[in-house]
């Protein structure tokens, strides 16, 4: 399960002191518990001041994560994984599959995102009825967002998590109703007749972009890229996933071939997409950096993406 970023203002019922040591424990239970704890539930997501419910199903046997999401709300929707793998998805979520792949690829190392990231026991608190530990989750730089995960003491899971910007104002909320640990059974993550089989790589092609970025944020590194068509265009469209354990953005870079396309920025809760055309040696290109960072490190990071047969220029 995808652990969201949070940090608002709690109030005065968070009375706990703050450990850094206490941390850091938390942190690594964390890390240790998510794939490996059972468990099954429902949860609220907010972004942008929509909402949607939706309920989550962990089962941990044999060596084997096996995992399911439903969404409550509209048409059905679902996505059901193993080993991090997607197996099937609604057709509504198929095209979305993919990009969420990357994610998979990173590594939630508390020691790594230390470098980039202050934890602090801010609190105590109660979530689906259930004790927690309130932590919050600050960036070194100005280059990503800040966390606050509301830990369930039994199983050191996230409970509920607020997303907030670089001036505190808040972007996402993920909070469980109802959790429920080692009570799932394995007839539960078996995925309904909506749930297609999906193959992620029918879509990729053999090619490795030829692009790379002469400027990340600290910490950030290539996850995963690809060569896929246009869904606009005849043109083939570079894409490049970047993260640094905890927040990630995707580069697109579309030939231009003569097209008028201008410049655009755009912001959806936690979400930014920036477009900047740019100029090669073969060429206009659109690039396009989608993703849960800052508008002005978006923009950066567009700017500085290079084609491989120009020399980066640091």
């Amino acid at each position: 399960m995808r652990v969201i970023p949070l940090c608002v203002v709690l109030g005065g019922w968070l009375s706990m002191p703050a450990f850094a040591a206490d941390a850091e424990d938390w942190m690594q239970r964390l890390a240790a518990a998510e794939k490996k704890q059972s468990y099954l539930g429902t949860f609220v997501y907010e972004r942008n001041g929509s909402f949607s419910s939706h309920a989550v199903w962990q089962f941990v046997d044999d060596q084997k994560l096996r995992e399911r999401l439903l969404q409550l709300d509209g048409p059905p929707a679902e996505v059901s994984l193993v080993d991090g793998k997607v197996q099937c998805a609604s057709e509504d979520l198929a095209s979305q599959v993919r990009d969420a792949q990357s994610r998979r690829h990173q590594q939630f190392d508390p020691n790594v995102l230390s470098k980039w990231y202050d934890f602090q026991v801010i609190g105590e608190s109660r979530v689906a009825g259930r004790p927690t530990v309130a932590l919050a989750i600050r960036p070194k730089d100005q280059h990503r967002y800040g966390f606050e995960l509301h830990l369930d003491r039994e199983t050191a899971l996230p409970l509920k998590s607020l997303l907030l910007d670089e001036n505190g104002q808040l972007l996402e909320r993920f909070q469980f109703t109802h959790f429920s640990p080692d009570s799932v059974q394995l007839t539960d993550v078996q995925a309904g007749s909506a749930c297609k089989p999906v193959s992620l790589n029918a879509e990729r092609e053999s090619k490795v972009p030829k692009w790379h970025s002469d400027w990340l944020p600290m910490g950030f590194q290539l996850l995963d890229s690809n060569v896929r068509p246009s869904p606009a265009s005849d043109e083939s469209v570079a894409w490049l996933s970047y993260g640094d354990g905890l927040a990630r953005f995707s580069v697109f870079l579309e030939p231009l071939r003569g097209a008028v396309v201008e410049d655009a920025r755009s912001q959806m809760g936690p979400t930014v997409a920036v477009s900047k055309r740019i100029s090669t040696a073969g060429g206009d290109v659109m690039v396009t950096v989608v993703g849960e960072i800052p508008l002005g490190t978006a923009e950066r990071v567009a700017l500085s993406m290079r084609s491989g047969a120009e020399q980066a220029s640091r």
